[in-house]
């Protein structure tokens, strides 16, 4: 069943890359793409054109891949930029940065590198990035007194209070 505006993905020729085979160069597709074996080089879809990129269990990339529709539960070894939605299944091992509008991440799978939600960004409405860095914190004994009025010995930032 359908709700709302979403489209049906996947209505289209799909073209299987088996486990015996490997592909050394950059793809380039409108349709589906189902990968058991290995790929090295690119692989690239336009945007809007409801493209998907199956990375199996068994399946590996070395590159960079660009599609609409992105499911991995392969390796990638490269940025994966998803122009709509993406999904990491169970086995999945990016080695890279994942920029996504929407994604679904399944316990199990594993992102080295960083998630970016690039919805805002590709709207024009940029979020200012968030400033994670809190400063030199001391360990150094904090008086009661001042802790429980939540002031630190020397710190940047604020201290837990301590209960005595």
């Amino acid at each position: 069943m359908m709700f709302g505006n979403e489209k049906k993905v996947g209505n289209f020729d799909t073209t299987l890359i088996s486990s015996k085979a490997e592909v050394v160069g950059d793809i380039k597709l409108s349709g589906g793409l189902h990968i058991d074996g290995k790929v090295t080089g690119n692989i690239v879809a336009e945007p809007g054109s409801g493209a998907v990129v199956r990375i199996s269990d068994k399946g590996i990339v070395k590159g960079e891949i660009r599609a609409p529709h992105i499911i991995i539960n392969g390796e990638v070894h490269g940025d994966v930029y998803s122009f709509e939605h993406v999904e990491l299944a169970k086995k999945a091992a990016v080695f890279g940065d994942v920029y996504y509008a929407m994604m679904e991440m399944v316990m199990g799978a594993r992102v080295n590198g960083k998630l970016l939600h690039n919805g805002e960004e590709s709207k024009g409405k940029k979020k200012p990035p968030v400033n994670l860095d809190m400063g030199k914190v001391d360990t150094a004994p904090v008086d009661p007194k001042d802790a429980k009025a939540g002031v630190g010995a020397d710190t940047k930032a604020p201290t837990m209070p301590v209960n005595s």
